[in-house]
């Protein structure tokens, strides 16, 4: 089995206005993209749609969770057009 790919969060989370989503950056490799974690998806951890900051405060605590689940897109190949990425509920139910 190869390696394990090594992944790189760098710590710059922060509210996206205009997609209404906390966004963070993710490094593997060559590839460096960016990660979208919409308010409306944050439904599945809290039951109602959050404050943005609320949203951050949320990626901090659930931040290992979070990052794995943008790993596992990423290993999947399961990019948006763009080639970054955007969780969604299942993905954080899947953790």
């Amino acid at each position: 089995m190869p390696p394990r790919p090594i992944f790189t969060f760098p710590d710059d989370a922060d509210w996206n206005e205009p997609r209404q989503a906390v966004e963070f950056g993710v490094e593997i490799g060559d590839y460096i993209g960016r990660a979208f974690l919409p308010a409306a998806a944050m439904r599945t951890l809290l039951g109602h749609k959050p404050t943005p900051a609320e949203a951050v405060e949320v990626y901090h605590y659930h931040r290992t969770a979070i990052e794995r689940a943008v790993e596992l897109r990423i290993e999947e190949r399961r990019l948006d057009p763009d080639a970054n990425v955007t969780l969604d509920g299942r993905d954080l139910r899947r953790r």
